[in-house]
């Protein structure tokens, strides 16, 4: 096996997070706790432990609370840098505002901050960026897919083996999108810098080019969409 090499990672925190209301009026989404750790903590302390060392936050609504919270990642063992955004960029916009910081070679991790995995496989995800980077065929992106929950019994795309499509065909399962994913910076090629811009018109054309790739994970993944699954998930794990 080749040496993994470490790349930078970019977690999302740009949200509003009007569902969470009131919780999230005086307190950005990703700061929301579980077990007295923040959403954002938690990723955190993954990422150190798989020893990725370079972090990009974007952060939107009460950002200054983010960077008060976090600092530059020192007490993690981690360099945070962070990407302000005076309104929310949405998912692929905040990306591209923030590759100039996250430098990547070519790929880079990318986390929903207000996901909850507290198991999640990050040095299973380097294994694969650096099966990517030997691949000819230069995938695009590397999607980490869940079981449907309840909140989104439709999910979003299908996976057959490693390949992710848009559309369904024959003994293909479809899934959820958990927010966790691998890209190449050549898929944020052609947006407008400074500009909002979604990911999954991004996805949809690189699956047509048969250049984006997943895998299903079984392990424990939440979408803390409301406080009513944040009072059960800081039960469930008490």
């Amino acid at each position: 096996m080749s040496q993994l090499k470490p790349i930078p990672c970019f977690l999302l925190a740009a949200g509003r997070g009007e569902r969470m209301r009131p919780l999230t009026d005086e307190l950005p989404k990703p700061l929301l706790s579980i077990q007295k750790k923040s959403l954002l903590e938690w990723h955190l302390e993954a990422l150190a432990k798989a020893r990725i060392q370079d972090v990009v936050i974007n952060h939107a609504w009460l950002g200054e609370k983010i960077e008060a919270a976090l600092g530059n990642g020192e007490q993690f063992g981690l360099r945070i840098q962070y990407s302000p955004e005076g309104s929310a960029l949405e998912t692929a916009g905040g990306i591209c505002k923030a590759l100039p910081i996250i430098a990547p070679e070519d790929y880079f991790l990318v986390i929903n901050g207000d996901v909850f995995s507290p198991n999640l496989p990050i040095a299973q995800l380097l294994e694969t960026a650096s099966k990517m980077r030997m691949d000819a065929s230069r995938p695009l992106a590397h999607l980490l897919m869940v079981p449907n929950p309840v909140q989104h019994p439709e999910g979003d795309f299908y996976l057959q083996g490693t390949s992710v499509s848009n559309t369904g065909f024959s003994g293909a399962e479809k899934l959820t999108f958990s927010g966790i994913g691998i890209y190449h910076k050549a898929l944020f090629k052609g947006l407008v810098f400074g500009a909002p811009a979604k990911l999954a018109p991004l996805l949809r054309t690189a699956m047509e080019q048969n250049k984006v790739s997943g895998e299903k994970y079984l392990g424990p993944w939440h979408d803390v969409g409301t406080p009513q699954r944040l009072r059960e998930l800081n039960a469930a794990y008490e």
